[in-house]
């Protein structure tokens, strides 16, 4: 844990605190017998958030936001669906000129590693079955579920 605790109920925080859970996502906000309970935010190593009440541990209403500056809306949602397939970066920018096709959110998009597949918030290996961020950093085994999705739907390498 970083940052300042206002109190420890026998080993359980309390108050305002920072902390940071081994996948490196950083809670920073308010604590109640060491649970995230109140105001608080959820960083996360890609670079999106989740803003929240939360109860007892529980989130009672929340907000995503992409890296990008995407703001998730469950209700409206029409981002790369049937409605309207253009990227956010192609809301925001404009689309490009006809026959130049923009394959990702990201423009130029990301090299992937041959024989891996970019899964969103790494890069997948189907032989070791790991997912690891970016950075090369591990970030989970994919179950057979994740593995047939990837397989089927991500860019390869």
């Amino acid at each position: 844990m970083q940052g300042s605790v206002i109190s420890l109920c026998p080993y359980r925080m309390e108050g305002k605190a920072e902390y940071i859970l081994p996948t490196e996502t950083r809670y920073v906000g308010e604590m109640k017998d060491g649970m995230f309970h109140g105001q608080g935010t959820l960083y996360f190593p890609n670079g999106s958030r989740y803003d929240a009440i939360w109860e007892k541990g529980l989130v009672v209403k929340g907000r995503y936001t992409f890296a990008d500056g995407l703001q998730y809306d469950g209700e409206n949602w029409h981002y790369c669906d049937s409605y309207d397939r253009r990227f956010y970066t192609e809301i925001c920018f404009g689309l490009k000129p006809t026959g130049i096709s923009q394959l990702t959110n990201i423009d130029p998009p990301r090299k992937i590693p041959k024989g891996c597949y970019d899964c969103g918030d790494g890069f997948y290996n189907p032989v070791t079955r790991i997912v690891k961020d970016y950075r090369n950093r591990f970030l989970r085994n994919a179950d057979d579920d994740e593995h047939e999705w990837i397989i089927r739907t991500c860019r390869k390498g």
